[in-house]
């Protein structure tokens, strides 16, 4: 696929994939369950796929893992699918990873943020370039949890072979203004999923990654529709269907301190009232109580009966 064709096919609802554990031993991996999942979402109108992202539980995956999940898809999904494939580390693994990637049939490389205690902003504009240096895909650097600045964003974007940014900061007025300061073609995607679609599609979002969408395809599909059509009050009506799926997700969980700790068990157990499997949560991850579960099911159920 061309860079041309994937900086086209960014700009679109991008649903991401679970990773699907044994319901008894969490250490193995169910790749047939993954495959049909995949599969499904295709057949449900998805074309634009997350393979190795944090709903994946890339961080709970081992190397070897994150090179799997990234390699199931590109083997069983049709040409015109495009895979964004997440690669994270230090730059040697975040590089070697890509690369393999890239050999598996990776449309484009999905750059993790950079987990460090101690960070410069050069050194992370650094992290970003050496590695779209080192393959010959597009890269699209995630951008989240660490503070940015607009010369940081501009640096990043300045990449000839940056091709997307993908903003999950909870500040709407910094992406405009890094939006209005980045001169190159970058495609920005939100990646703050359906609930704030459409308010960075008004600063300049050309696409959006799923959180609710991921259970319920045909949610983000029609969100997306509507903000191309500039039909506002259709992509409201739509985004406030997901809401409760998405507060719930939103949610520590039970004797908790840490947000959103129910953010991929919710999801899991959204796949399961869609019909599919969606299995345990591997730690430091557990699965939902009883009650969140009903939640999920309610919230679930209050999308269909919208659609």
């Amino acid at each position: 696929m061309s860079s041309a064709e994937v900086t086209s096919n960014l700009k679109d609802a991008a649903v991401g994939l679970l990773t699907p554990f044994d319901d008894v031993d969490t250490d193995e991996i169910l790749f047939e369950e993954l495959s049909a999942t995949t599969d499904w979402l295709y057949d449900e109108g998805i074309r634009l796929f997350l393979a190795g992202a944090n709903i994946s539980e890339y961080h709970s995956l081992s190397h070897q893992e994150r090179i799997d999940v990234v390699r199931i898809p590109c083997e069983t999904l049709p040409a015109d699918a495009t895979v964004l494939a997440g690669a994270g580390g230090s730059t040697k693994t975040a590089i070697d990873l890509g690369r393999t990637h890239e050999e598996n049939g990776a449309d484009a490389i999905m750059v993790m943020p950079p987990h460090h205690t101690f960070k410069h902003e050069q050194g992370v504009a650094d992290y970003y370039g050496r590695i779209a240096d080192a393959v010959d895909v597009g890269v699209v650097p995630y951008l989240r949890n660490f503070e940015v600045t607009v010369g940081l964003v501009t640096a990043i974007a300045d990449h000839e072979n940056v091709v997307g940014i993908k903003w999950a900061i909870p500040d709407i007025e910094l992406f405009a203004e890094c939006v209005a300061s980045v001169d190159s073609d970058v495609v920005w995607i939100c990646g703050m999923a359906e609930p704030l679609a459409p308010a960075y599609w008004l600063e300049g979002a050309e696409g959006f990654t799923a959180g609710a969408t991921n259970v319920e395809p045909r949610l983000g599909l029609a969100i997306f529709d509507a903000l191309e059509a500039s039909n506002m009050e259709r992509a409201h009506e739509l985004r406030d269907l997901a809401q409760p799926f998405m507060n719930l997700r939103s949610e520590p969980g039970v004797d908790n301190v840490y947000p959103s700790a129910n953010s991929v068990p919710v999801l899991k157990s959204g796949l399961e009232c869609a019909g599919r499997y969606g299995g345990p949560v591997r730690e430091p991850l557990v699965d939902l109580t009883d009650e969140d579960r009903e939640c999920a099911e309610r919230a679930y159920d209050h999308i269909q009966d919208g659609l």
